[in-house]
């Protein structure tokens, strides 16, 4: 199968090489793409290099898959003429996810919503992606109605710049600001720009795209998300109020049983979720199981994942794998 990667020599680029050589998607030919100034350079894929070429050469290659991640502009410009040529189209940008005519998907809850006429499909935030792997379990058996979320979100969903802004801080050095504030030794309760209604986009994401992934209008979230100075994977506090009352060794048995997640859930022994342990996995880690005494049918949890894998480059080659198992590419 020939596999088009736009973006391959960025952040969540690599990271996509990366999970389609572990996860030994069939690949026999790949067509890194990426910016004009890259076009030339080479990437290494199994052991192999390939040179990365400009999109229309990409076009022109007729891939059976095109995995996009370079960001909105480039796939609102650019998905559409991949689509147009016949090549299925999975973007990793906020681009078309809100686009009522495409779908939004996370293959262990909806992939059930795709048909072969799908030919541009969105990739979910990162922080929604590992939210909704554990909201739809629950869901099924007790019934959402609101969710209230805090996020601790990872330097490495900005990008390289955020990185190096927060390994220079750290060094006493000055270079490129990723953020209009110092991350080292901070939290920065802003993740992307604010809009009219004193919210971020990124909040609003997560509201919008959990009621679309899990075709419910009924769920209502509110959400608070931050970027902390960690190099890897997003934290997620979570209050979630059913409309019936639960059993807390039923829901650990729900989760437990629910693709894609790992309950590690023993605080007693100092057993909980954290970013450094989520590092370089693919499956989403919840823990902090406990009943909200303050309010009835409602628990809180927490969630960590890594969030460049399942967050991105996981979820987005998942998806492939789904549509290639269909023969649909």
């Amino acid at each position: 199968m020939k596999v088009a990667v736009v973006g391959a020599t960025g952040l969540v680029g690599s990271k996509m090489l990366q999970v389609l050589a572990e996860r030994d998607f069939p690949v026999t030919e790949l067509i890194p793409v990426a910016s004009e100034k890259s076009v030339g350079k080479e990437v290494v894929f199994k052991g192999k290099p390939y040179k990365v070429v400009n999109a229309d050469t990409a076009i022109s290659m007729k891939p059976n898959v095109a995995i996009f991640s370079a960001g909105g502009s480039t796939s609102l410009e650019w998905a559409p003429k991949f689509a147009a040529a016949g090549i299925t189209v999975i973007d990793n940008s906020s681009a078309w996810r809100m686009d009522p005519t495409k779908k939004l998907v996370v293959p262990e809850v909806n992939a059930h919503a795709l048909t072969p006429e799908d030919k541009i499909i969105a990739n979910p935030n990162c922080s929604t992606i590992q939210m909704v792997l554990v909201l739809e379990p629950l869901h099924k058996k007790y019934g959402i109605q609101r969710v209230v979320v805090s996020t601790y979100q990872s330097v490495t969903g900005t990008g390289v710049k955020a990185v190096d802004q927060l390994m220079n801080e750290r060094k006493g050095v000055d270079g490129p600001k990723a953020y209009a504030h110092q991350i080292d030794l901070n939290v920065i309760p802003q993740i992307d720009v604010f809009l009219d209604n004193g919210y971020t986009k990124e909040e609003m994401k997560m509201v919008k795209e959990t009621v679309k992934i899990m075709g419910d209008e009924n769920v209502k979230v509110t959400a608070t998300t931050v970027r902390i100075p960690v190099m890897g994977g997003h934290s997620e506090s979570v209050n979630i109020q059913f409309a019936k009352d639960f059993d807390l060794a039923e829901v650990r048995s729900l989760l437990a049983a629910a693709p894609g997640l790992v309950v590690t859930d023993d605080p007693a022994n100092g057993i909980y979720p954290m970013p450094k342990d989520a590092h370089d996995k693919d499956d989403v880690f919840v823990g902090r199981i406990r009943r909200d005494e303050s309010q009835a049918n409602t628990l809180n949890l927490w969630i960590v994942a890594d969030n460049l894998r399942k967050g991105a480059a996981t979820n987005a080659v998942q998806i492939a794998e789904y549509l290639s198992k269909k023969n649909w590419l």
